[in-house]
């Protein structure tokens, strides 16, 4: 190693990566990249969105007859779940930038019970959708009218709500490393870099949540 080079190892704070000249300009850095990660996840959530639209308002009779056949209570709790494990998730991020560890363990706690109390209210959803026929497929059964579009219909809502599901596994695992190291007390007032990156995920698979809510269980419920 030249002098230069060990001279620049010895001054680099701990914690920075040799490309990085602070832990500002890196904390910098990894926002950003996590700002252009939402970006494409916001164009492919916005791809998803827009087909739905477009099938909606060719069928609009047929999706809100189909409509009907979800659960808006079910829909609402999971609404009131997921807003709080918001809040739980904005007070991790605090207790992380506060090094208040016990409040860090304790919010990061709540939030992941949070979140798998509402994938399993929708596994019970999706359980009862099983139980009434109207999974997509060979077995799919419809009293109603147009049972082609309705099938449709519950086509877009296995997947939208599906991949939701799916960001919302993977949330979950991110929460579970960030309970691991807060509980080895990796974070401090110097460094939370990684709660508040994964916090602005978990906020972003809320939002979509809070958009896939009234375009699926509430538009057009209550038309004559």
């Amino acid at each position: 190693m030249s002098a230069d080079a060990t001279r620049s190892a010895e001054t680099h704070a701990p914690g920075v990566a040799h490309h990085f000249t602070s832990l500002a300009q890196q904390h910098e850095a990894a926002r950003l990249g996590m700002w252009a990660f939402l970006a494409t996840e916001v164009m492919f959530f916005g791809g998803l969105f827009t087909g739905y639209a477009v099938y909606r308002n060719l069928y609009p009779e047929a999706f809100r007859l189909a409509s009907h056949h979800l659960d808006v209570t079910l829909g609402t709790v999971n609404t009131v779940v997921l807003i709080t494990s918001s809040l739980t998730m904005a007070l991790s991020v605090w207790s992380a930038a506060a090094d208040r560890r016990r409040t860090l363990l304790l919010m990061l706690s709540l939030t992941m019970l949070l979140g798998a109390t509402f994938l399993g209210i929708k596994g019970y959803e999706y359980a009862h959708k099983f139980h009434e026929h109207l999974v997509p497929g060979p077995s799919f059964r419809y009293t109603g009218p147009d049972p082609g579009e309705a099938q449709l219909f519950f086509s877009l809502y296995f997947v939208l709500t599906g991949i939701h599901a799916l960001h919302m596994v993977i949330g979950l695992g991110l929460l579970t490393y960030l309970l691991l190291r807060a509980r080895r007390g990796a974070f401090t007032t110097a460094w939370s870099t990684p709660v508040e990156l994964i916090g602005l995920y978990w906020h972003f698979v809320d939002i979509v949540w809070i958009f896939l809510f009234p375009l699926l269980y509430l538009i057009g419920r209550h038309a004559t």
